[in-house]
């Protein structure tokens, strides 16, 4: 995924450009939207339910080697194998980025989940725009001070959200690992718009899962999940959840995603951010009975009021 100066965006995609014109928007733009408002933040709950019986790092990467997989294929089928031809550095900064968001900003959010509610969780990773921000400005880039207080706010709604963990409610241990995955894929954001990547970005994407699905395996591989696994023990709702993982919040949400990158305002497409998390928290209570304590409902509220004023800032400047 990529960003630019107009607006912190942040997803599994590598694609950058300029941003279109703000001119009328259609209803397909409206329609993508959506998708991602809604697919987006459905994977935080589906994620709870994958790891009820499935092993996280085997499931995360699984999930993105095989939609790794699939979205090569679609490239090829679509575009021809020459949109799969990619230079060394450009494989080498694919394979970085993937490195990051999915082993690390993924992965790693996937093994909190097996301790974290998943509406906490999407609200602590709705602090990603708030690492960019703070990326931006140690490459001298000096955001404007509304956007600065933004970043102020969403802290402190952090620190709110955090006293979850320090109270005993959660596991203080999967609150962190989530607050690493959000500076993990900032970075990785953060960076792909800086690194020679391949042309197409369907192609740059695939190229991420496959590397991330990889090392998630390899990963589960060196935590011994494999040991004592039963694919027999596996509930039918987490294989189902594996499934809803795979083909939609990695293959239709990020081609929604992608295609939003290239046909719509890349402050609009932002807005997702705060979302999201909305979406997720109001899932897992209504699903998955998870309790809204006054630290995520404070705290959520701090942090997505907080990436809004950054989201609207950047838009006016």
């Amino acid at each position: 995924m990529g960003t630019t100066k107009d607006a912190p965006v942040t997803g599994p995609s590598a694609a950058t450009g300029a941003p279109p014109s703000t001119g009328r928007l259609g209803g397909a733009v409206w329609g993508a939207l959506l998708i991602v408002y809604v697919v987006w933040g459905s994977t935080y709950l589906g994620i709870r339910v994958v790891v009820e019986t499935l092993p996280p790092f085997l499931s995360a990467g699984s999930r993105f080697l095989v939609a790794g997989l699939l979205l090569l294929a679609l490239v090829a089928w679509r575009q021809g194998p020459a949109a799969l031809k990619v230079t060394r550095r450009q494989l080498g900064s694919a394979a970085l980025v993937g490195l990051l968001l999915i082993l690390g900003g993924n992965g790693l959010v996937v093994l909190a989940e097996t301790a974290v509610p998943s509406g906490l969780a999407a609200l602590l990773i709705a602090s990603v725009p708030l690492w960019m921000v703070v990326l931006r400005t140690t490459t001298g880039d000096r955001p404007p001070l509304p956007t600065l207080a933004g970043v102020g706010i969403g802290l402190a709604g952090l620190a709110v959200l955090t006293q979850s963990g320090l109270s005993g409610n959660v596991e203080l241990w999967g609150v962190g690992l989530i607050l690493l995955a959000s500076l993990l894929w900032a970075l990785g954001s953060f960076i792909s718009g800086r690194l020679p990547m391949p042309k197409d970005p369907f192609a740059a994407s695939a190229y991420q899962m496959l590397v991330g699905g990889t090392a998630g395996l390899v990963v589960a591989f060196a935590r011994g999940e494999q040991h004592g696994f039963d694919p027999g023990a596996v509930s039918g709702r987490s294989w189902a959840g594996l499934a809803y993982l795979v083909v939609f919040g990695s293959l239709v949400a990020f081609t929604a995603y992608a295609w939003l990158l290239r046909a719509a305002p890349l402050s609009l497409v932002a807005t997702y951010a705060y979302v999201n998390p909305v979406v997720a928290v109001l899932l897992g209570a209504l699903i998955l009975d998870e309790a809204l304590t006054w630290p995520i409902l404070v705290g959520g509220g701090i942090v997505v009021a907080a990436v809004g004023v950054i989201v609207s800032t950047e838009r006016r400047s």
